[in-house]
């Protein structure tokens, strides 16, 4: 029987759900904008200030490590004092890594630009990160949904981002800075942007209420383990080895194959433009299916959306591994297949870490789980490089998706738990 207190429980969480949403979408379409304006410029910013090209890989690598240590710090942060601080935090370094950039540009300080890339990374970081406060409120049965409205959202500001490299570039010759860093003119004032939406109003809090709203009861036996039995606890132990598993292995496989599809394409005299269209159908399948693939975990469950995240990696393997070298249309195929697979792993292991952590530990534990996810991408990225070199590009392709396949036992193994 429902009591009048728990109604008005449901009520407040659900209007607080909803507010947190329209405030962390908002926030998603600036910052997505700010992040794709950076990163469609870094590479050549860093090539055309180091008059080498094989440094050019710096900017990535330098945000991702970025991006590793800011999961940690935003992370940490919600925990404390709740996701309105962390999030905000976040974005506001990501600004400042931004204005950093086009300082050393101005400059002509390669010293100056590697820092502000370390720091701008942090955007990245956040960017991510926002998907869990979408699901502080969020019923269980609704948690996969609410974190793809969040993920969705930035498919907007990623694809006026790039578009808008142009006429930032144009602008900042105005303005007397470097063509190439006028995207992060763009890049700071989204992120500032969004930091300030975030600060100003996500309120109330949505990690903070969803402690408030927790019955006495189930605060003490989430919060010490020894209130509940030595088998649930260890079930959700295991569970959040599982959802980090997948998240892991996804981003590993994605970041790799992605990597070096364009390299591949130019080796075979595809032009800039088909390497931009096949990367961009990438990205699209990255995000725009979040809204069903929300759904689809919510009505058939985390496990087996996981292991259909494996088998579209695996797909996306087979088809990149066997593209003919002149065929732009197998390899737009393969990426759209790893964009997806990355998006139901993206989805389902946020999922299941939410539905495994406690409210008393969960900032924390994720921040330290988005930590692992962005060491995998780094690896991925540097680990492609290292394989095509020296086995090709079909080799690589295939054995990205043969490596997904190990999110297939884990799954296994989590069902006989």
């Amino acid at each position: 029987m429902t009591t009048v207190p728990d109604q008005i429980e449901d009520l407040t969480r659900l209007q607080a759900q909803r507010r947190t949403l329209v405030v962390l979408v908002t926030a998603q379409v600036l910052s997505g904008a700010g992040l794709a304006a950076g990163v469609t410029v870094g590479a050549l910013l860093a090539q055309d200030m180091l008059s080498s090209t094989s440094l050019a890989g710096l900017p990535s690598a330098l945000g991702t490590a970025g991006s590793a240590l800011a999961a940690f710090a935003v992370g940490r942060i919600s925990q404390a004092h709740g996701r309105r601080p962390g999030l905000a935090a976040g974005y506001l370094a990501g600004a400042v890594g931004s204005a950093g950039v086009i300082a050393a540009a101005v400059a002509g300080d390669s010293v100056l630009l590697f820092l502000a890339l370390f720091v701008y990374g942090a955007g990245m970081a956040t960017n991510l990160q926002a998907r869990y406060a979408g699901a502080d409120l969020a019923v269980p049965a609704h948690r996969a949904r609410a974190v793809s409205t969040v993920l969705v959202a930035t498919t907007v500001g990623g694809v006026v981002g790039p578009n808008l490299a142009a006429p930032t570039g144009d602008l900042a010759r105005t303005l007397g800075i470097p063509y190439l860093a006028g995207p992060f003119l763009l890049a700071g004032t989204a992120y500032a942007l969004a930091a300030l939406v975030l600060a100003v109003w996500l309120r109330p809090d949505p990690l903070l209420l969803a402690r408030t709203l927790e019955t006495e009861r189930a605060a003490v036996a989430y919060a010490q383990p020894g209130g509940l039995l030595p088998a649930a606890v260890e079930r959700r132990r295991f569970s959040v080895y599982v959802g980090a598993l997948v998240m892991v292995l996804t981003q590993l496989v994605m970041v790799a194959i992605m990597t070096m599809t364009p390299v591949h394409m130019h080796d075979h005299g595809h032009s800039t433009a088909a390497s931009g269209l096949v990367i961009a159908i990438h990205i699209g399948a990255m995000y725009l299916p979040s809204p069903l693939t929300g759904w689809l975990v919510d009505r058939y469950g985390r496990l087996t959306i996981a292991t259909t995240s494996a088998l579209a990696l695996l797909a996306a393997g087979i088809v990149a591994a066997n593209a003919p070298d002149d065929s732009v249309a197998a390899l737009a195929v393969a990426l759209a297949l790893l964009g997806l697979g990355w998006n139901l792993g993206l989805v389902t292991g946020t999922a299941i870490i939410t539905d495994a952590v406690p409210l008393a530990t969960r900032a924390k534990t994720q921040g330290l789980v988005d930590v692992s996810v962005a060491i995998a991408g780094a690896a991925g990225g540097l680990a492609s490089g290292l394989v095509v070199a020296g086995a090709g590009y079909p080799l690589m392709a295939i054995g990205g998706g043969i490596l997904a396949l190990a999110i297939v036992p884990a799954v296994a193994a989590a069902r006989s738990r």
